[in-house]
């Protein structure tokens, strides 16, 4: 865990919204910001004694839900003691998500220090299975996936080293034809896009799909052209599609909520975590009353690896 041994100066609430603006990571946000790295420390110390699975959910669920300045306080309103707690609140909020990132990438790695690698033959055969080169990935054939996979003695080091790109799962061929097919040809948006790889895939195989992102994560992301910078709601006012798709949507977001009121979407797709805790607004999954949902178990099934506990999700607007 970082150290707040050395004193840095003091950040005002402008300072540390904008600090949070450059992405930075764990060490560099908890020494920066060092009284709210002790409070945070404190509070996971607390949380993990008591080994209480549902005080962890409730904290992961609170570290998802990071606001912008503008949403409460308007540019005349950043001088007060208000402002101040704001900008510590939401310092301490992603201070708690990278910590609880950390904490997930040591438990999956088994690796607490030091880099996190494949040695070379694991490397070689990762990189033929899944990429066409460095770390564009290709869909991958079921039928090698099964020969090659078992072979890989590291498995458990793939995904924590590739979530560090935005990326969050492969897709099988077999996976991308099934969509395809679901779709239909009807005109398609993916929204939370990353680097745009599952609509490059749906356009080979000739559906007609526009990608979109925010590009929140364009200090890990490399986002291509064909990659709209449009958030969520911008994008689908603008595209009108009759379908969405949406991987790895982030736990507990805000822009879902929204999309399910847009009366031009017929079906969303959501490919994501089981682990409520991971992927989604599953409260807003439960809650809203326009669509008929529930999993696709031959979809599932296609999405790499398989020890991701993947899902594929199907909302159809109710006739």
């Amino acid at each position: 865990m970082p150290s707040s041994s050395v004193s840095p100066p003091f950040l005002s609430g402008e300072q540390k919204l904008a600090l949070l603006q450059s992405q930075p990571g764990l060490t560099a946000l908890a020494e920066a910001c060092p009284e709210d790295w002790l409070a945070v420390e404190d509070e996971l110390a607390q949380v993990f004694s008591r080994r209480d699975p549902a005080e962890l959910k409730a904290l992961i669920e609170r570290a998802s839900h990071q606001q912008q300045a503008g949403e409460r306080f308007l540019r005349g309103e950043r001088d007060g003691r208000a402002f101040a707690l704001f900008a510590s609140q939401q310092v301490r909020l992603r201070l708690t998500e990278l910590a609880l990132r950390q904490y997930a990438f040591s438990a999956a790695t088994g690796v607490t220090r030091g880099k996190v690698r494949f040695n070379l033959w694991n490397g070689l055969l990762a990189q033929k299975l899944f990429f066409e080169r460095d770390l564009v990935r290709k869909p991958v054939s079921l039928r090698t996936f099964r020969l090659i996979w078992p072979l890989i003695g590291q498995k458990r080091l793939l995904m924590p080293l590739v979530e560090k790109r935005g990326i969050w799962c492969f897709y099988s061929r077999e996976l991308i034809a099934g969509l395809a097919a679901l779709i239909a040809g009807r005109r398609t948006l993916e929204i939370a896009a990353g680097d745009g790889t599952l609509s490059r895939f749906l356009t080979a195989a000739g559906t007609d799909v526009t990608a979109s992102d925010d590009y929140s994560w364009q200090g890990a992301v490399n986002y291509p052209e064909l990659v709209q910078k449009l958030d969520a709601l911008a994008a689908v006012q603008r595209f009108q599609p009759q379908v969405m798709i949406c991987c790895w949507p982030p736990s507990g977001n805000v822009f879902e909520k929204q999309l399910f009121r847009q009366r031009c979407v017929e079906t969303y797709i959501v490919i994501g975590s089981r682990s409520r805790f991971i992927t989604g607004n599953w409260r807003e999954y439960e809650a809203q009353t326009a669509f008929v949902w529930g999993e696709v178990p031959e979809l599932s099934r296609l999405v790499l690896p398989p020890e991701l506990q993947a899902g594929v999700w199907v909302f159809e607007r109710k006739q």
